[in-house]
């Protein structure tokens, strides 16, 4: 096994197959060389020498007797592996050998194991024969097991009755299995044994026929008899575990026990499900008679409700825990009703049973009166549930509800507004308020209506809210229009027959009232909603309609003051106004009776009359001058009319401050300034004074300032047209807010002189 070394010299040298010897030598001599310069490095330490001399001899020593040692075993186990190796080698061949005479022998004996097939089918057929012998009893008792089945059965023996059905097939199972594994299941065996066994599906149908009764009645055996109940529950879980076992165990190919799997667990769900529908979701409310949607979903509420705290407390119970009963019944009649609520949303519902529907999906289904009720806490989940309808149904339901709400409103508004039209021509004047303000029933009833229909709408959502809250006041604004239209057929009933409406006035401050009543509480119901710190702006177009309707009122008191004024008007100025000062006592009774009247208007409407009527008297006082009626023949003529005007300001200045309105608020210093131009004796001052006038009074036009002057009488052509040409060269500009006195009053076209030129003249 070893090797000398002197065979070992020639056929591998240190220096050719081993460089890294060399190159470790050389380390190991640089290293020792390196450790004795530390150790030797002073003469003193040379006397250590032989010491040190010796503990590496030593060393040296240990060092090769131990490698010795390790080649040594090393040689020694390489010797041994060899000698196994052919000790298995040999072995090999002796089993080779063996294998070659058996493959021999078979072949030998081949035709020998044919001959034995006779008898291997003689051995089968006597296994079959006693499988069946074995059977013959069992399958004698079949009709007699069914029997006993049917009867216990009857008695509600259900669970004796189900052993005995699993007995049975498990029996003809077992024969089907056999047939099958050695492929004898043809047709006409499977019709023998199914028409022996013909009593088994009798038996299984009417035993789910049983438990599925049971089962739809549970809710009155949980107070009845639970164990009926509990009874159905292993029979159907037996069957369930059966099912189970069969589909998890290999069987041979193609073969499946008949009726497999019985899926009786999901039936036991579907027979819920079916239950649900049919105790509550089966009629729809609106074919029922005399049944309201409101009365229909308090009593589903109630039973659900019911039901479910029945199902939490008795039948969870009763099942096991892997069918999460009470989360499945909980779906069940959360579909339910969602299919339920679309079958009632797809009948004409009015905006009644539209509402109560959305109360009910949208507050009471989720609140604590129901689904989460402190009974069914905290095992029903109300967030898990997906929303009865969605968020499209409930805008389109919410949409629908107030389209519903406006056609009645407008229905009933249009009734009040008839109402009010004809109380406008009774024998009573209005109620008056604690202030003496004229008012009528109108805005109360309806702002009553308006906002009612509101603050339901607010017990649904904030978006019902802020639709209804948009529509009613689109309603108002229709409203206020066919107030004014009414206001204005009341005006021509009135001009036509007005002995029919005696209070005319009356109503018609009451009018202004009532807008001024609606216009606060239109401000109320803007400020409802889900955040009345930003409550929402009145929209422009109501705004425009009510200043519409009480401006029309107004004018139309104002067109019953005129039109009382104008026959006074009429008579002047006149030669007999000059000297009598009585026609002007009887323009200020009539001002008097009518601007006492408006005091019956809330402010700021009664200020607002106060100040038109003034300057509807002034514009017409300056009209009535400016219409030429009278000229001035001399100067004591105009010199008296001066006189006669300036008593008239002062007469109709001191009426208006009776009545309420400051001098710095009136305009009738017009005639005191217009009598200033009348009296003025030298008319070439007009020249100087009229600028100031014009100045005074910018919106006065060129034929006011001609018809003026027509008055006077005196005026010549040449000063007429200095006048004229001075206003065309100074035009004015109207400043702003600006209230106009001239513009509003119309004057007859000045005469244009008739005279054709001397060189045509015949």
């Amino acid at each position: 096994m070893g090797m000398s070394a002197e065979e070992e010299e020639p056929t591998s040298p240190k220096e050719e197959e081993w460089p890294e010897v060399e190159k470790a030598e050389k380390l190991a001599r640089g290293a020792a060389l390196k450790w004795a310069s530390g150790i030797f490095y002073r003469p003193e330490q040379l006397e250590g020498l032989g010491l040190y001399r010796i503990r590496e001899l030593q060393r040296n020593s240990s060092i090769q007797s131990r490698i010795k040692s390790t080649v040594q075993s090393y040689l020694e186990g390489m010797s041994m592996g060899l000698e196994q190796l052919h000790s298995a080698l040999a072995e090999v061949h002796h089993v080779r050998q063996a294998l070659e005479s058996i493959q021999q022998e078979l072949a030998s004996s081949a035709d020998s194991f044919q001959k034995l097939q006779p008898l291997r089918e003689v051995v089968l057929e006597h296994a079959q024969l006693g499988s069946v012998a074995c059977s013959l009893p069992r399958l004698f008792s079949v009709h007699e097991l069914l029997s006993e089945s049917f009867d216990l059965l009857q008695r509600q023996r259900l669970l004796e009755a189900h052993e005995r059905l699993m007995e049975l097939e498990s029996l003809r199972d077992s024969i089907l299995f056999q047939l099958h594994d050695h492929n004898l299941l043809s047709p006409l065996h499977l019709a023998s044994i199914e028409s022996y066994f013909r009593g088994l599906q009798k038996l299984n149908k009417a035993l789910a026929q049983h438990l599925w009764r049971i089962v739809a009645h549970g809710m009155r055996l949980m107070f009845e008899d639970p164990s009926l109940f509990v009874s159905a529950m292993r029979i159907i879980e037996r069957e369930e575990g059966i099912d189970t076992t069969l589909l998890r165990r290999p069987q041979a190919p193609g073969f499946l026990p008949l009726g497999r799997p019985k899926g009786w667990r999901q039936k036991f769900f579907q027979v819920i499900r079916d239950t649900i529908v049919a105790a509550h979701f089966q009629t729809v409310p609106g074919e029922a008679q005399g049944r309201s949607i409101p009365r229909y979903l308090a009593s589903l509420q109630s039973a659900i409700l019911a039901e479910l705290c029945t199902v939490k407390d008795l039948m969870v119970q009763c099942c096991p825990p892997s069918y999460n009963l009470l989360s499945a019944f909980t779906d069940m009649c959360h579909q339910g009703l969602t299919h339920h609520l679309h079958q009632i949303l797809a009948q004409d519902l009015d905006k009644q049973e539209i509402f109560a529907v959305l109360q009910w999906v949208l507050h009471v289904y989720p609140s604590a009166e129901m689904m989460a009720h402190p009974s069914l806490l905290p095992e029903v989940d109300v967030a898990a549930l997906a929303p009865l309808l969605t968020a499209d149904t409930v805008d389109y339901l919410e949409d629908t509800y107030v389209i519903k709400v406006q056609a009645s409103i407008a229905e009933w508004m249009q009734k009040t507004l008839e109402i009010e039209f004809k109380e406008w021509f009774g024998e009573t004047e209005p109620e008056s308020d604690y202030q003496g303000c004229f008012q009528t029933t109108l805005p109360i009833i309806a702002m009553k209506m308006l906002d009612e229909n509101i603050r339901v709408a607010s017990l649904i959502s904030d978006t019902l809210l802020l639709k209804v809250r948009s529509m009613a006041l689109a309603e108002l604004e229709d409203f206020l229009g066919s107030l004014t239209e009414a206001l204005v057929e009341f005006d021509r009933e009135h001009q036509r027959e007005p002995a029919a409406s005696k209070h005319y006035a009356s109503y018609l401050l009451s009018a202004i009232n009532n807008c001024l009543a609606l216009s606060s509480s239109i401000s109320a119901l803007c400020t409802e909603g889900p955040s009345p710190s930003e409550p929402s702006k009145t929209p422009s177009s109501l705004n425009a309609a009510l200043e519409k309707a009480q401006k029309k009122a107004c004018r139309l008191l104002l067109d019953a003051m005129l039109e009382d004024l104008q026959p006074l008007f009429a008579h002047l100025p006149s030669r007999r106004w000059l000297s009598d000062p009585q026609m002007m006592r009887n323009i200020c009774e009539v001002i008097d009776t009518h601007v006492k009247g408006f005091c019956r208007a809330r402010k700021p409407f009664s200020m607002y009359l106060l100040l038109d009527s003034e300057h509807l008297v002034m514009s017409q006082y300056v009209k009535a001058l400016l219409q030429k009626k009278i000229v001035c023949r001399n100067a004591e003529e105009r010199h008296q009319m001066g006189r006669r005007m300036l008593q008239d300001a002062c007469q109709l200045k001191e009426l208006f401050c009776s009545l309420g309105l400051e001098e710095s608020d009136q305009s009738l210093r017009v005639i005191a300034d217009l009598q200033e131009l009348i009296s003025l004796k030298d008319p070439t001052m007009l020249e100087l004074e009229v600028p100031g006038f014009v100045t005074k009074y910018p919106d006065i036009s060129d034929d006011h300032v001609s018809m003026l002057l027509e008055v006077r009488g005196d005026v010549s052509k040449e000063i007429r047209h200095n006048v004229l040409e001075i206003m065309a060269q100074n035009p004015q500009v109207l400043p702003e807010n600006h209230h106009p006195v001239f513009s509003n009053i119309l004057v007859p076209a000045p005469e244009v002189p008739f005279c054709l030129g001397k060189p045509k003249c015949a």
